[in-house]
């Protein structure tokens, strides 16, 4: 079995598959897609993948494990969507909130109308973000058709993706014997987006900030209402 280093013991792919095997899987892949973030997916479909290459801890053919976790991260979406159809506008306007505030809602409803429907299909391979975005999509008024043509695409690309590549790459002696490394850099590589968005946010922030003060020094800034008559008058 393997160990991976990463956060605590109960949450490692393979304490998680030792310990509930097959169901424990289903049960991860299904709240990770829309109701909490910070669990171990990517590692989790690609170790599940490696066991049932290996037989030991999952029995169960490789057809038949796709096909549930597609399905268990299919219905956490849609779960995911219906929490923020419903209560989506009221966990968004807590003024005190710093993860649900109005401003995120609006920030990820203008990367769905930029990027379109494939954003709930990207959105599955990056750890946090896969969780999040049902709900700003059911909270954005997207049209539920269309969530759930692009749901399944991501879950299928996804969730039997992952788990194929795990099962094929396990078979490569290499593979097997570099499990732990492989493993961590899968989830460094998968968290790539989340630090690029980041940093594009604060560059933009930073670009508007001093081009307003550009804009103040040079007196080009929009005057208050009155203000223009009053100093005409002096």
């Amino acid at each position: 079995m393997y160990t991976l280093a990463l956060g605590p013991q109960w949450l490692s792919p393979d304490y998680l598959i030792s310990h509930f095997g097959l169901i424990g899987i289903l049960v991860i892949v299904f709240a990770e897609s829309g109701l909490f973030a910070f669990l171990p997916g990517d590692s989790l479909l690609f170790t599940a993948g490696l066991l049932v290459a290996d037989g030991q801890y999952i029995k169960q053919p490789l057809w038949l494990v796709c096909a549930l976790i597609v399905a268990a991260a299919i219905i956490g979406d849609q779960v995911g969507y219906m929490i923020g159809k419903f209560f989506g506008p009221k966990l968004f306007n807590r003024p005190k909130s710093k993860l649900f505030k109005r401003e995120n809602l609006d920030k990820a409803h203008e990367f769905m109308d930029k990027h379109g429907p494939k954003a709930i299909v990207l959105a599955r391979f990056v750890p946090i973000i896969r969780t999040f975005a049902p709900m700003v999509a059911g909270a954005g008024t997207m049209k539920y058709r269309t969530f759930l043509t692009y749901n399944i695409i991501g879950g299928i690309g996804w969730g039997a993706g992952v788990t194929i590549a795990g099962y094929w790459l396990g078979q490569i002696e290499f593979i097997k014997t570099n499990v732990e490394p492989i493993l961590v850099g899968i989830v460094l590589i998968s968290v790539i987006p989340v630090v690029f968005e980041v940093l594009k946010a604060r560059k933009e922030s930073k670009a508007n900030a001093d081009a307003s003060a550009e804009a103040v020094a040079d007196g080009s800034a929009p005057q208050a209402p009155g203000t223009r008559g009053r100093h005409a008058k002096r």
